[in-house]
């Protein structure tokens, strides 16, 4: 989900991105509505109530509104620079870092909401401000890898979207276009997962209260498990087969035999300087 970039993805990682990412994105924007009366998945909201406050003269709430929005618009910002910078040292790490900071954040509010919270309008102010930097982050995240083709933390523009293409397919050419029939399925799983994070989180709140934030850190530390795992599974199956081509004994190959009840085959003669090919024995 997090290893390829932009246009290289495939239809299926994008789609695995984006229903994990609603998911946690609908789980989050109910909680932060049940909670703190405020949406935290989008700024769309926020900036009305910002040019409200403004021609009421609220300069106080105009400076909390313009923090909020500005958290969101550096949580894309950091996403991004992570994505562009970090990139050629480790593509997995430079997409998994802001997952990982936004992990952080959530659990952050959680521990604080479920053992410190007072219910005072700083602290609320200060865990809304935390949780528009985190889905900042996350909607940068998806964006800035898909090409833009994955945005999970609202639905405006998904909805758009969907609308246009559902009134294109009325049309038999345009229903068989392949490009345009994966863009229709993966704009509909985005907004399904929303929906449901969005119910999950609100049947299971009353329950959970602030536990609920680690619900959203262990769906996204599949997100980053996932890619985890299937790196090392591949720098597994590549170690064994140096093995199988050249013998030469491995950590990976012997574990490999270890795990398959296998023998290993021992190499006849270790005094050769080069590495003989398997398929050069007689």
């Amino acid at each position: 989900m997090l290893r390829n970039y932009s246009n290289s993805r495939t239809l299926g990682e994008n789609i695995r991105l984006g229903t994990l990412t609603a998911f946690t994105a609908g789980t989050i924007n109910i909680a932060s509505l049940l909670i703190f009366l405020s949406f935290t998945s989008n700024v769309t909201g926020h900036y009305a109530i910002l040019a409200a406050e403004i021609s009421q003269g609220n300069w106080t709430q105009v400076g909390v509104v313009a923090g909020w929005i500005f958290l969101f618009f550096f949580g894309g910002f950091v996403a991004n620079m992570s994505v562009i910078n970090l990139n050629k040292k480790s593509k997995y790490f430079a997409h998994a870092f802001p997952i990982i900071l936004e992990i952080l954040c959530l659990l952050a509010v959680g521990i604080y909401g479920q053992f410190y919270y007072e219910k005072t309008l700083q602290e609320t102010e200060m865990l809304v401000a935390l949780m528009l930097f985190a889905t900042g982050l996350q909607n940068g995240l998806t964006a800035s890898i898909s090409n833009f083709s994955v945005k999970t933390t609202h639905l405006t523009g998904t909805t758009t979207d969907l609308g246009i293409l559902v009134s294109m397919f009325t049309q038999k050419r345009f229903r068989k276009n392949p490009e345009l029939i994966a863009r229709a399925k993966l704009l509909s799983s985005i907004m399904v997962a929303y929906v449901l994070g969005a119910v999950f989180s609100g049947l299971t709140y009353y329950n959970l209260e602030f536990r609920v934030f680690y619900v959203i850190s262990f769906c996204l530390l599949i997100v980053i498990g996932y890619d985890f795992y299937k790196i090392n599974l591949r720098h597994f199956q590549t170690e064994y087969r140096y093995y199988k081509i050249y013998h030469k004994p491995t950590l990976i190959a012997f574990l490999y035999y270890k795990i398959h009840n296998k023998e290993e085959k021992r190499t006849t003669s270790r005094t050769t300087a080069k590495p003989k090919l398997a398929f050069n024995e007689d």
